[in-house]
């Protein structure tokens, strides 16, 4: 369960992931181990929003907050800074999640203590100890001094905090250049400190751009593409053409994982497995072989299309990257596209094949796109496909297939996999 408390004031937004029992007073038992982590999250793009920061503030609370559930983890959202608290225990669970966070730019584990000058150079100098003995041995401090009331400026920060490191550290030097270790501070209505953070996703919480509907296909493109629009805040929903018994059970089954593993990014996505056999049967035998695939994707787009209007989708989203292969020439996508009902978005479109697979391995769907399932579109391929395809004559071979009750049949019967 999350329960959450929202102020009056919107910037200032908090949530508690439970996943054990709790006292009436919120606290956990008296048995229960109370160390806790605090972690700091940084926001990029959502403090460019102005007056619409607030909502997007909310939604990357949501999302969050959705990925800890069962953790135990506290969320406080206040001034722009996000902070999770959590048990030492779920500590994993929470750095598990915090590199898959669309919207924010880089977090951190930090040490917490008061606005109490002494205790900060304590716990800038333990920061300094813990970069020393995983082998840092130079260092700089950055201040940023939200209060102000603080009785030190940043700079005076600074020199004090370095002052006091090298006095307790004297092998541990001083580079303000190239340092080994940057250990930030944050002066706030606590005082926070923490050392190399690591980068985040950055984009825009999912979410905050609508819903798209992906074509996801078993390869290396259609994932990479549904994240790339999952970094631009869009919500997906995912539909997978299958042909069986032309393609194999493990096919799909290769789909879902990698619906699956996309959802790790993307929170929720439903899953549409849409039989595509009497189709792709009518298109091989009453067809121009060399037309096959540019009709399948013709078809596929208008099936999309009528997906995506019953889920309240906004656009269609593709792996198509230009001239990688022969139905993506200009010509074919043109012919393609025209069977779309929203806006086509193909995030690949100007990226090579190797920019995609280091994207897709950095994601994790590279290893189960590469599976040697054979998709639809690959098994009905033609020798000799055409290259580039005048965009009447597609129409008016489409419309001699006779297409329309082969295609409602196969929305209405298509299964849905849902997180």
């Amino acid at each position: 369960m999350i329960r959450a408390d929202h102020t009056q004031d919107e910037s200032f937004l908090t949530a508690r992931c439970l996943a054990t029992p709790r006292t009436a007073a919120g606290e956990p038992p008296a048995n229960e181990e109370v160390t806790t982590k605090t972690y700091l999250l940084k926001t990029g793009e959502l403090v460019l929003k102005r007056g619409n920061r607030a909502m997007f503030e909310k939604i990357l609370f949501r999302n969050l907050a959705a990925m800890l559930k069962g953790s135990g983890a506290q969320i406080i959202c206040k001034d722009g800074r996000f902070f999770v608290r959590c048990r030492e225990s779920a500590c994993a669970a929470v750095e598990d999640v915090l590199p898959r966070l669309a919207g924010i730019t880089g977090w951190a584990a930090a040490r917490v203590t008061g606005k109490d000058k002494n205790a900060l150079l304590q716990i800038c100098v333990d920061e300094a100890l813990f970069c020393f003995e995983r082998g840092a041995r130079s260092f700089k401090i950055e201040t940023r001094r939200t209060d102000k009331s603080f009785p030190l400026s940043s700079y005076e920060i600074n020199c004090a905090a370095g002052d006091a490191i090298t006095a307790a550290l004297p092998s541990f030097k001083v580079d303000v250049h190239t340092p080994d270790a940057v250990i930030s501070v944050e002066i706030r209505e606590k005082t926070f400190v923490y050392s190399n953070a690591n980068k985040g996703l950055r984009g825009l919480p999912a979410g905050t751009a609508g819903r798209g509907m992906l074509l996801l296909s078993g390869g290396i493109d259609s994932p990479v593409a549904g994240f790339l629009m999952a970094l631009r805040g869009m919500s997906l929903s995912a539909v997978y053409f299958h042909a069986y018994p032309y393609t194999p059970d493990e096919a799909k089954q290769k789909v879902i994982t990698l619906a699956a593993l996309l959802r790790r990014y993307t929170i929720n996505l439903r899953l549409f497995v849409v039989s595509f056999t009497a189709i792709e049967q009518r298109i091989k035998t009453a067809a121009p072989p060399q037309w096959g695939t540019v009709l399948l994707r013709m078809a596929m787009m208008e099936c999309a299309s009528a997906l995506a209007l019953r889920n309240k989708c906004k656009c269609l989203i593709t792996g198509e990257s230009l001239a990688q292969v022969a139905s993506q020439t200009v010509e074919n996508i043109a012919c393609t596209e025209s069977k779309a009902a929203f806006p086509v978005f193909r995030p690949l479109i100007g990226m090579d094949k190797e920019e995609i697979t280091q994207k897709s391995i950095k994601i994790g769907t590279y290893q189960t796109s590469i599976l040697q399932y054979a998709d639809c579109c690959t098994l009905f391929s033609p020798e000799h496909p055409i290259l580039h395809a005048d965009l009447s004559e597609a129409l008016s071979i489409y419309d001699s297939l006779d297409l329309a009750e082969l295609l409602k049949t196969a929305l209405d019967t298509c299964e849905t996999i849902k997180s």
